[in-house]
This record gives C-alpha cells, structure tokens and sequence, in this order.
C-alpha cells in the first residue's frame, strides 16, 4: 500500500525475456537487459523440477533488486554473459549454460507489433491490455504487484518462437526443448507455456529511491 507523502520512482529496463522449458524439467527464464538503471546486464530464474527456484545475477546490486522484485529460493550472484547474434542466443554462468535459437514470429508478435512502440512501452497501455492477456495467454499478467511494495508493467513490442535449446544447470544436461510446464512461480506474471523470446519494456515502481 502506498503510504501518503511517499515519493514513487519508475525504473525501466528495455530488452527480452527468453522463456525456456526443457525435458528435464528445468524451466529457465532468461533477462537480457541492453537497456536499465544498473547498465547493460543479463540474468536467469531457474525453476527446478521439484519447485526450488534460484536466481543467478551477476552482482549484489542487481540481485538485490530481482530478489526484492520476485520470490526465489536461492540467491547465486556470479558472471552472467549473453551473446545474441541473429537468430541464436546464448548465455554462460558459473550454474548456467544455455544455447538456443528462435524462429518465426508468433501469432501474439503480429499483434503486438501493431501497435506504436512508444504506445506498447507506457505503462498505462500495459493497464488496458491486462485483462486481455490474462484471456489470450494463460498464466500472463502485463500489470500486477511485485514483491517489496512495488508496482510492475510490462510492454511487449515482438514475440518469436524458441526452436531450438541445448544446456546445463550445475553440471547436469537439460535434455531438449519443451514447453514450460508447470509454469514457473517467481512473480504475479508467468511465460507462455510455448517457449519463446519476447522484446519487453518492463516498467518497475518502487518507493522511497528502494
């Protein structure tokens, strides 16, 4: 609840969310962040298959924030490098190794991409698609509250399929793509079931500069 007299700060972080699943069960979800309050910085929620979730970060400050943000766990703050060139992604940790690849637009990239890119990042524009969302993709919320009394909004301007996802998760393989099933639990908003990439403006309030 926001307090009277408190002063709210808006943070933003332009990049994509890589939502994979895999026949493990592990189910990952990948942050690559060009554009953010703490620099150019990547980092990954893991969901295991018994439900333990862990958040690999790069530093303090970014895990802190994450781990405020969403519900975790485990907490690892180690190296985190993405690499994007093209239609092939790929992410090293010292828990982490992943390496995957797009392919088409999907149905809800088409329709996200008719809409103004300055119209799709506003946070207002994410409180009117919310409820549709919440209809056309199951588990996905564009608005909702974040853990540490904040606010939360995300923008989608394009969504492509993952096609392809080789990997490791401390040492262990991840076997192939699969969907993400059960959704993974780490905030009010889930992925799509369909692994997939999404370009994302996601738009985070927090009050007292925390």
């Amino acid at each position: 609840m926001t307090r009277r007299g408190e002063r709210r700060e808006r943070r933003r972080f332009r990049g994509s969310i890589s939502g994979l699943g895999s026949t493990s069960g592990v189910r990952v979800v990948v942050g690559h962040w060009p554009e953010s309050p703490y620099g150019s910085f990547s980092d990954a929620m893991v969901e295991l298959p018994g439900g333990h979730r862990v958040l690999v970060a790069p530093t303090e400050e970014v895990a802190d924030f994450v781990a405020t943000t969403y519900v975790f766990d485990e907490v690892r703050v180690e190296p985190v490098e993405v690499d994007v060139e093209g239609d092939r992604r790929r992410l090293r940790s010292a828990s982490l190794a992943l390496d995957w690849s797009t392919g088409r637009r999907t149905w809800l990239g088409l329709l996200v991409r008719c809409v103004p890119r300055v119209v799709a990042q506003a946070p207002w524009f994410s409180a009117l698609t919310d409820p549709v969302a919440r209809v056309l993709v199951r588990g996905v919320r564009t608005r909702g509250t974040a853990g540490g009394d904040r606010r939360e909004w995300y923008g989608a301007t394009d969504n492509r399929a993952v096609v392809s996802l080789t990997g490791a998760y401390d040492g262990r393989d991840l076997g192939a793509l699969a969907p993400l099933d059960p959704p993974p639990r780490f905030g009010f908003s889930s992925t799509p079931r369909r692994p997939s990439v999404t370009t994302v403006t996601t738009t985070v309030e927090v009050g007292d500069g925390r």
